[in-house]
């Protein structure tokens, strides 16, 4: 099991995920941690992959990174979304093995699940039905990660695991309206509606799909916990148990950011998944439970936002654009 004085490579340490983890390392006092930007190492050359493995050795593996996006980025690139993914996962899961790492944690993403699975999805109910067309390459991607560390654990007897976190939101997050996903998107829109003085905020799709939220932090908190205090290598799924429909969503954002404007959805824009909502039932046996409520995760993201200038500027020049209000929701990493 993993422990503080482990060498411990977290890939994407920059990302929603990765940053979030890296804290709550640091905070429990691991000191041996294996940390390189995009630009020091580029997860899509097998090359360079292949040299950080043999010179570093790791002994545990967290991968976060990821190519990520909502319904508007994964619809119009596609391919890039399945092939960096692909890259990505194959080249670290691929070395990390032929270099000695014995235990890897990997991240996926609830869109891995059919669309009409039924709710709470549970973990067995992966591949038994049709996924989500607006982003099935990225999860068709997550899905062969999960089937390569399956198939790792099988053959040479590893214990990679994988994990499929809900929708997650947090300090870090992504704001751009273009590239985000709902709820960082969300506080952006009104927020600069409140600023600009908009007397409305158009919205993306019905406003009735329904999305479970998971503050970054409590994901951090169950990853660290399946690391030091269980030798799972099953699918795992992490999440709150508790989902509400976008238009809930939009109206505690718009209360806790202030807006008085209103609300107005575009129906003729793409929904998503009809639900979402994780059953959480084999984590919560393990012990682990969520511990930030959603308004209390959304005050404290708010309050990130309006502290970073540099990220809220970021999203202020994309203000104008279209919210994607649904998609893949999971962590911009890389």
């Amino acid at each position: 099991m993993m422990h503080p004085k482990c060498r411990v490579y977290v890939g994407g340490h920059r990302g929603l995920v990765g940053s979030a983890i890296l804290r709550a390392l640091q905070a429990r006092g691991y000191k041996n941690l294996i940390l390189k930007t995009r630009e020091e190492l580029d997860l899509c050359d097998q090359s360079a992959v292949k040299t950080f493995f043999s010179k570093e050795a790791p002994e545990i593996v967290i991968l976060c990174a990821a190519r990520v996006g909502g319904i508007g980025i994964n619809a119009a690139h596609p391919a890039r979304f399945i092939e960096e993914n692909l890259l990505i996962q194959t080249n670290v899961l691929t070395n990390a093995q032929k270099s000695g790492v014995k235990r890897l944690l990997f991240l996926g993403s609830s869109c891995i699940y059919p669309k009409l699975a039924p709710q709470p999805l549970t973990e067995d109910s992966l591949l038994t039905g049709e996924l989500e067309p607006t982003n099935t390459p990225y999860a068709i991607a997550k899905i062969a990660g999960i089937s390569l560390c399956q198939a790792y654990n099988q053959e040479y007897g590893t214990k990679y695991l994988p994990v499929m976190p809900t929708n997650l939101y947090g300090p870090g997050d992504n704001f751009d309206p273009e590239t985000s996903h709902v709820l960082p998107a969300l506080i952006s829109k009104f927020h600069f509606a409140k600023v600009f003085g908009k007397n409305e905020v158009v919205l993306w799709g019905t406003g009735t799909p329904k999305r479970e939220f998971l503050y970054v932090d409590d994901l951090a908190e169950a990853c660290i916990f399946l690391l030091e205090q269980t030798e799972e290598d099953g699918l795992i799924n992490i999440g709150t148990g508790e989902d509400l429909t976008i238009g809930e969503l939009a109206k505690l954002v718009r209360n806790i950011v202030g807006y008085k404007g209103n609300i107005v959805f575009d129906p003729t824009k793409p929904d998503g998944t009809p639900r979402k909502l994780l059953n959480v039932d084999r984590i919560h046996r393990l012990g682990w439970h969520h511990k930030i409520g959603l308004e209390e995760g959304i005050r404290l993201t708010y309050d990130w936002f309006c502290a970073n200038a540099k990220h809220a500027s970021q999203a202020r020049s994309r203000s104008k654009c279209h919210l994607h209000a649904n998609g893949p929701e999971y962590e911009p990493a890389c």
